[in-house]
Protein backbone atom coordinates (compact mmCIF):
# COMPACT_ATOMS: atom_id res chain seq x y z
CA UNK A 1 0.00 0.00 0.00
CA UNK A 2 1.24 3.50 -0.91
CA UNK A 3 2.45 5.59 2.01
CA UNK A 4 0.39 8.81 1.94
CA UNK A 5 1.99 10.39 4.98
CA UNK A 6 4.07 12.73 2.87
CA UNK A 7 0.92 13.98 1.12
CA UNK A 8 -0.66 14.80 4.45
CA UNK A 9 2.53 16.56 5.49
CA UNK A 10 2.44 18.62 2.29
CA UNK A 11 -1.16 19.67 2.87
CA UNK A 12 -0.78 20.42 6.55
CA UNK A 13 2.79 21.68 6.48
CA UNK A 14 3.38 23.46 3.18
CA UNK A 15 0.09 24.18 1.42
CA UNK A 16 -2.03 25.92 4.00
CA UNK A 17 -4.06 28.48 2.09
CA UNK A 18 -5.30 30.01 5.33
CA UNK A 19 -1.88 31.50 6.16
CA UNK A 20 -2.59 34.48 3.92
CA UNK A 21 -6.01 34.92 5.52
CA UNK A 22 -4.90 34.88 9.14
CA UNK A 23 -5.01 38.63 9.83
CA UNK A 24 -6.53 41.79 8.45
CA UNK A 25 -3.15 43.11 7.30
CA UNK A 26 -2.30 39.93 5.36
CA UNK A 27 -5.71 39.84 3.73
CA UNK A 28 -5.26 43.44 2.62
CA UNK A 29 -1.73 42.72 1.42
CA UNK A 30 -2.78 39.90 -0.93
CA UNK A 31 -6.15 41.26 -2.06
CA UNK A 32 -6.39 40.81 -5.82
CA UNK A 33 -9.10 43.33 -6.69
CA UNK A 34 -10.12 46.62 -5.14
CA UNK A 35 -13.11 48.90 -5.51
CA UNK A 36 -12.35 52.63 -5.51
CA UNK A 37 -14.34 55.78 -6.13
CA UNK A 38 -12.62 56.00 -9.52
CA UNK A 39 -14.64 52.95 -10.63
CA UNK A 40 -18.03 54.66 -10.25
CA UNK A 41 -20.44 56.23 -12.73
CA UNK A 42 -23.64 57.63 -11.21
CA UNK A 43 -26.82 57.30 -13.33
CA UNK A 44 -29.34 60.04 -12.53
CA UNK A 45 -32.90 60.85 -13.59
CA UNK A 46 -33.84 64.37 -14.66
CA UNK A 47 -37.32 65.93 -14.74
CA UNK A 48 -38.64 69.32 -15.89
CA UNK A 49 -39.19 72.17 -13.46
CA UNK A 50 -37.25 73.69 -10.59
CA UNK A 51 -36.68 72.63 -6.99
CA UNK A 52 -38.00 69.14 -7.75
CA UNK A 53 -36.77 66.08 -5.86
CA UNK A 54 -39.20 63.26 -6.56
CA UNK A 55 -38.73 59.80 -5.00
CA UNK A 56 -39.08 56.80 -7.32
CA UNK A 57 -41.29 54.24 -5.60
CA UNK A 58 -39.70 51.23 -7.31
CA UNK A 59 -36.17 52.41 -6.49
CA UNK A 60 -35.96 53.31 -2.79
CA UNK A 61 -33.34 55.98 -2.20
CA UNK A 62 -33.29 57.15 -5.84
CA UNK A 63 -34.95 60.41 -6.92
CA UNK A 64 -35.88 62.20 -10.08
CA UNK A 65 -34.38 65.68 -9.92
CA UNK A 66 -34.90 68.95 -11.75
CA UNK A 67 -31.79 70.41 -13.32
CA UNK A 68 -31.08 72.82 -10.45
CA UNK A 69 -31.24 69.99 -7.90
CA UNK A 70 -29.15 67.77 -10.18
CA UNK A 71 -26.43 70.41 -10.19
CA UNK A 72 -26.40 70.40 -6.39
CA UNK A 73 -26.23 66.60 -6.27
CA UNK A 74 -23.51 66.54 -8.93
CA UNK A 75 -21.37 68.92 -6.89
CA UNK A 76 -21.50 66.49 -3.96
CA UNK A 77 -20.68 63.58 -6.27
CA UNK A 78 -17.72 65.45 -7.71
CA UNK A 79 -16.49 66.38 -4.22
CA UNK A 80 -16.62 62.68 -3.32
CA UNK A 81 -14.40 61.93 -6.33
CA UNK A 82 -16.98 60.27 -8.60
CA UNK A 83 -15.60 60.68 -12.13
CA UNK A 84 -18.81 60.84 -14.18
CA UNK A 85 -22.59 61.16 -14.21
CA UNK A 86 -24.91 59.52 -16.74
CA UNK A 87 -28.13 61.45 -17.28
CA UNK A 88 -31.52 59.95 -18.19
CA UNK A 89 -34.49 62.28 -18.80
CA UNK A 90 -38.16 61.87 -17.94
CA UNK A 91 -39.62 63.76 -20.87
CA UNK A 92 -43.03 65.42 -20.61
CA UNK A 93 -45.69 63.30 -22.30
CA UNK A 94 -46.81 66.09 -24.63
CA UNK A 95 -43.29 66.17 -26.11
CA UNK A 96 -43.24 62.47 -27.00
CA UNK A 97 -44.28 61.24 -30.43
CA UNK A 98 -44.00 58.22 -32.73
CA UNK A 99 -40.51 59.12 -33.94
CA UNK A 100 -39.05 60.65 -30.79
CA UNK A 101 -38.45 63.87 -32.70
CA UNK A 102 -37.84 65.93 -29.54
CA UNK A 103 -34.52 64.07 -29.17
CA UNK A 104 -33.20 66.46 -31.85
CA UNK A 105 -34.07 69.63 -29.93
CA UNK A 106 -31.07 71.55 -28.66
CA UNK A 107 -33.20 72.66 -25.70
CA UNK A 108 -34.55 69.29 -24.61
CA UNK A 109 -34.16 68.20 -21.01
CA UNK A 110 -31.06 66.06 -21.46
CA UNK A 111 -29.23 68.90 -23.24
CA UNK A 112 -30.38 71.44 -20.66
CA UNK A 113 -28.89 69.20 -17.96
CA UNK A 114 -25.60 68.85 -19.84
CA UNK A 115 -25.21 72.60 -20.24
CA UNK A 116 -25.94 73.20 -16.55
CA UNK A 117 -23.53 70.49 -15.41
CA UNK A 118 -20.70 71.76 -17.60
CA UNK A 119 -21.31 75.33 -16.43
CA UNK A 120 -21.58 74.68 -12.70
CA UNK A 121 -19.71 71.38 -12.06
CA UNK A 122 -16.57 71.46 -14.15
CA UNK A 123 -14.83 68.50 -12.54
CA UNK A 124 -17.23 65.71 -13.44
CA UNK A 125 -17.77 63.95 -16.76
CA UNK A 126 -21.17 63.96 -18.47
CA UNK A 127 -22.36 60.80 -20.25
CA UNK A 128 -25.56 60.90 -22.32
CA UNK A 129 -27.68 58.30 -24.07
CA UNK A 130 -29.18 58.86 -27.53
CA UNK A 131 -31.72 56.01 -27.41
CA UNK A 132 -35.17 57.25 -28.35
CA UNK A 133 -37.24 55.50 -25.66
CA UNK A 134 -37.57 58.56 -23.36
CA UNK A 135 -38.84 60.55 -26.36
CA UNK A 136 -41.23 58.12 -28.07
CA UNK A 137 -44.93 57.75 -27.37
CA UNK A 138 -44.63 53.95 -27.63
CA UNK A 139 -41.61 53.42 -25.33
CA UNK A 140 -39.34 51.78 -27.90
CA UNK A 141 -35.70 52.70 -28.49
CA UNK A 142 -36.29 53.36 -32.16
CA UNK A 143 -38.81 54.54 -34.72
CA UNK A 144 -41.82 52.21 -34.80
CA UNK A 145 -43.73 51.71 -38.03
CA UNK A 146 -46.31 49.01 -38.75
CA UNK A 147 -45.16 47.06 -35.71
CA UNK A 148 -41.47 47.10 -36.72
CA UNK A 149 -38.54 49.10 -35.36
CA UNK A 150 -36.98 50.78 -38.41
CA UNK A 151 -33.22 50.36 -38.02
CA UNK A 152 -31.56 52.71 -40.51
CA UNK A 153 -33.94 55.62 -40.04
CA UNK A 154 -33.44 55.31 -36.29
CA UNK A 155 -29.65 55.27 -36.71
CA UNK A 156 -29.78 58.45 -38.78
CA UNK A 157 -31.81 60.20 -36.09
CA UNK A 158 -29.70 59.12 -33.13
CA UNK A 159 -26.52 60.14 -34.97
CA UNK A 160 -27.96 63.63 -35.37
CA UNK A 161 -29.09 63.62 -31.73
CA UNK A 162 -25.56 62.65 -30.68
CA UNK A 163 -24.19 65.80 -32.33
CA UNK A 164 -26.80 67.93 -30.56
CA UNK A 165 -25.84 66.32 -27.24
CA UNK A 166 -22.15 66.91 -27.89
CA UNK A 167 -22.91 70.56 -28.78
CA UNK A 168 -24.59 70.85 -25.35
CA UNK A 169 -21.48 69.60 -23.56
CA UNK A 170 -21.73 65.82 -23.36
CA UNK A 171 -18.26 64.31 -22.94
CA UNK A 172 -19.26 60.75 -23.89
CA UNK A 173 -22.16 59.54 -26.00
CA UNK A 174 -23.45 56.17 -24.77
CA UNK A 175 -26.04 54.77 -27.23
CA UNK A 176 -28.18 52.05 -25.64
CA UNK A 177 -30.64 51.45 -28.49
CA UNK A 178 -28.90 48.38 -30.01
CA UNK A 179 -29.57 49.36 -33.61
CA UNK A 180 -27.21 47.85 -36.18
CA UNK A 181 -24.49 50.22 -37.37
CA UNK A 182 -25.15 52.98 -34.87
CA UNK A 183 -21.61 53.22 -33.46
CA UNK A 184 -20.02 53.94 -36.83
CA UNK A 185 -22.76 56.41 -37.74
CA UNK A 186 -22.39 58.28 -34.45
CA UNK A 187 -18.61 58.38 -34.75
CA UNK A 188 -18.77 59.77 -38.29
CA UNK A 189 -21.39 62.35 -37.31
CA UNK A 190 -19.40 63.53 -34.29
CA UNK A 191 -16.18 63.81 -36.28
CA UNK A 192 -17.88 65.70 -39.10
CA UNK A 193 -19.28 68.18 -36.58
CA UNK A 194 -15.87 68.82 -35.02
CA UNK A 195 -16.42 66.62 -31.95
CA UNK A 196 -13.44 64.34 -32.45
CA UNK A 197 -12.72 64.41 -28.72
CA UNK A 198 -16.19 63.26 -27.65
CA UNK A 199 -16.03 59.56 -26.78
CA UNK A 200 -18.44 56.78 -27.67
CA UNK A 201 -19.25 54.32 -24.90
CA UNK A 202 -21.22 51.57 -26.60
CA UNK A 203 -23.90 49.55 -24.88
CA UNK A 204 -22.28 46.70 -26.79
CA UNK A 205 -24.26 43.92 -25.16
CA UNK A 206 -27.67 44.94 -23.90
CA UNK A 207 -29.83 41.94 -23.13
CA UNK A 208 -33.61 41.50 -23.26
CA UNK A 209 -33.70 41.32 -19.48
CA UNK A 210 -36.32 41.16 -16.75
CA UNK A 211 -34.24 43.55 -14.63
CA UNK A 212 -35.24 46.85 -16.29
CA UNK A 213 -38.68 47.34 -14.74
CA UNK A 214 -37.90 50.02 -12.12
CA UNK A 215 -35.94 52.06 -14.69
CA UNK A 216 -38.96 52.16 -16.97
CA UNK A 217 -40.98 53.55 -14.08
CA UNK A 218 -38.27 56.15 -13.49
CA UNK A 219 -38.50 57.53 -17.05
CA UNK A 220 -42.24 56.81 -17.41
CA UNK A 221 -42.02 54.40 -20.34
CA UNK A 222 -43.28 51.20 -18.72
CA UNK A 223 -46.95 51.86 -19.35
CA UNK A 224 -46.29 53.09 -22.87
CA UNK A 225 -44.37 50.11 -24.22
CA UNK A 226 -46.15 48.32 -27.05
CA UNK A 227 -44.87 44.74 -27.33
CA UNK A 228 -41.34 44.02 -26.21
CA UNK A 229 -37.75 44.79 -27.25
CA UNK A 230 -36.63 41.30 -28.20
CA UNK A 231 -36.17 42.18 -31.87
CA UNK A 232 -33.21 44.43 -31.03
CA UNK A 233 -31.94 43.47 -27.54
CA UNK A 234 -29.85 40.29 -27.20
CA UNK A 235 -31.37 36.99 -26.07
CA UNK A 236 -30.11 36.25 -22.51
CA UNK A 237 -29.24 32.73 -23.69
CA UNK A 238 -26.72 33.91 -26.30
CA UNK A 239 -23.13 34.60 -25.29
CA UNK A 240 -21.43 34.12 -28.67
CA UNK A 241 -23.89 36.51 -30.27
CA UNK A 242 -22.98 39.06 -27.59
CA UNK A 243 -19.29 38.74 -28.44
CA UNK A 244 -20.02 39.16 -32.17
CA UNK A 245 -22.13 42.23 -31.39
CA UNK A 246 -19.30 43.74 -29.39
CA UNK A 247 -16.78 42.97 -32.14
CA UNK A 248 -18.83 45.01 -34.62
CA UNK A 249 -18.91 47.96 -32.22
CA UNK A 250 -15.13 47.77 -31.82
CA UNK A 251 -14.71 47.80 -35.61
CA UNK A 252 -17.02 50.81 -35.86
CA UNK A 253 -14.98 52.86 -33.40
CA UNK A 254 -16.29 52.35 -29.87
CA UNK A 255 -13.91 53.75 -27.25
CA UNK A 256 -15.46 51.82 -24.35
CA UNK A 257 -18.19 49.21 -23.93
CA UNK A 258 -21.00 48.56 -21.47
CA UNK A 259 -22.51 45.21 -20.48
CA UNK A 260 -26.14 45.59 -19.39
CA UNK A 261 -27.43 44.24 -17.02
CA UNK A 262 -24.38 43.59 -14.90
CA UNK A 263 -24.41 40.83 -12.32
CA UNK A 264 -26.29 38.19 -14.37
CA UNK A 265 -23.73 38.71 -17.18
CA UNK A 266 -20.35 38.62 -15.45
CA UNK A 267 -19.25 35.98 -17.95
CA UNK A 268 -19.87 38.48 -20.76
CA UNK A 269 -17.83 41.15 -18.95
CA UNK A 270 -14.91 38.73 -18.71
CA UNK A 271 -15.20 37.56 -22.32
CA UNK A 272 -15.27 41.08 -23.74
CA UNK A 273 -12.30 42.19 -21.67
CA UNK A 274 -10.30 39.13 -22.73
CA UNK A 275 -11.31 39.42 -26.38
CA UNK A 276 -10.90 43.14 -27.01
CA UNK A 277 -8.93 44.79 -24.20
CA UNK A 278 -11.06 47.94 -24.36
CA UNK A 279 -12.32 49.57 -21.17
CA UNK A 280 -15.35 47.53 -20.09
CA UNK A 281 -18.11 48.83 -17.83
CA UNK A 282 -21.04 47.03 -16.23
CA UNK A 283 -24.39 48.69 -15.68
CA UNK A 284 -25.82 47.50 -12.37
CA UNK A 285 -29.37 48.14 -13.52
CA UNK A 286 -32.46 49.20 -11.61
CA UNK A 287 -33.71 45.68 -10.91
CA UNK A 288 -30.35 44.67 -9.46
CA UNK A 289 -30.29 47.78 -7.29
CA UNK A 290 -33.87 47.31 -6.07
CA UNK A 291 -33.33 43.67 -5.10
CA UNK A 292 -30.45 44.60 -2.81
CA UNK A 293 -32.17 47.69 -1.46
CA UNK A 294 -35.49 45.96 -0.75
CA UNK A 295 -33.88 42.95 0.94
CA UNK A 296 -31.71 45.28 3.02
CA UNK A 297 -34.71 47.34 4.09
CA UNK A 298 -36.40 44.15 5.27
CA UNK A 299 -33.32 43.12 7.24
CA UNK A 300 -32.94 39.95 5.18
CA UNK A 301 -29.38 40.78 4.09
CA UNK A 302 -26.64 43.15 5.19
CA UNK A 303 -27.28 45.79 2.54
CA UNK A 304 -23.89 47.50 2.70
CA UNK A 305 -21.92 44.27 2.51
CA UNK A 306 -24.08 42.89 -0.31
CA UNK A 307 -23.79 46.15 -2.24
CA UNK A 308 -20.00 46.25 -1.98
CA UNK A 309 -19.68 42.54 -2.74
CA UNK A 310 -21.62 42.85 -5.98
CA UNK A 311 -19.57 45.85 -7.09
CA UNK A 312 -16.33 44.02 -6.33
CA UNK A 313 -17.61 41.11 -8.43
CA UNK A 314 -17.61 43.41 -11.47
CA UNK A 315 -13.97 44.28 -10.85
CA UNK A 316 -13.12 40.60 -10.50
CA UNK A 317 -14.84 39.93 -13.82
CA UNK A 318 -12.54 42.39 -15.58
CA UNK A 319 -14.61 45.58 -15.51
CA UNK A 320 -12.82 48.91 -15.42
CA UNK A 321 -15.82 50.56 -13.79
CA UNK A 322 -19.47 50.26 -12.86
CA UNK A 323 -22.53 52.35 -13.57
CA UNK A 324 -24.54 52.05 -10.36
CA UNK A 325 -27.28 53.85 -8.46
CA UNK A 326 -25.25 53.09 -5.34
CA UNK A 327 -22.42 55.36 -6.52
CA UNK A 328 -22.83 58.21 -4.03
CA UNK A 329 -23.54 55.85 -1.16
CA UNK A 330 -20.45 53.78 -2.00
CA UNK A 331 -18.31 56.89 -2.41
CA UNK A 332 -19.28 58.03 1.09
CA UNK A 333 -18.43 54.62 2.54
CA UNK A 334 -15.07 54.53 0.78
CA UNK A 335 -14.23 58.06 1.98
CA UNK A 336 -14.58 56.87 5.58
CA UNK A 337 -12.20 53.97 5.16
Amino acid sequence: MQDKTHLVDDVTGHRRMRRNRKADWTRRLVQENRLTVDDLIWPVFVVPGTNVVEPIAAMPGVNRMSVDKLVEAAKEAADLGIPAIATFPNIAMDLRDETGSHSLSANNLINEASRALKKHVGNIGVITDVALDPFTSHGHDGILRDGEIINDETVDQIARAAVVQADAGADIIAPSDMMDGRIGAIRRALDSAGHQNVGVMSYATKFASAFYGPYREAISTGGLLKGDKKSYYIDPANSMEAVREAALDVEEGADMMIVKPGLPYLDICWRLKEAFGLPIFAYQVSGEYTQIKAAGMQGWIDEERAMLETLLAFKRAGCDGIMTYFAVEVARILSRR
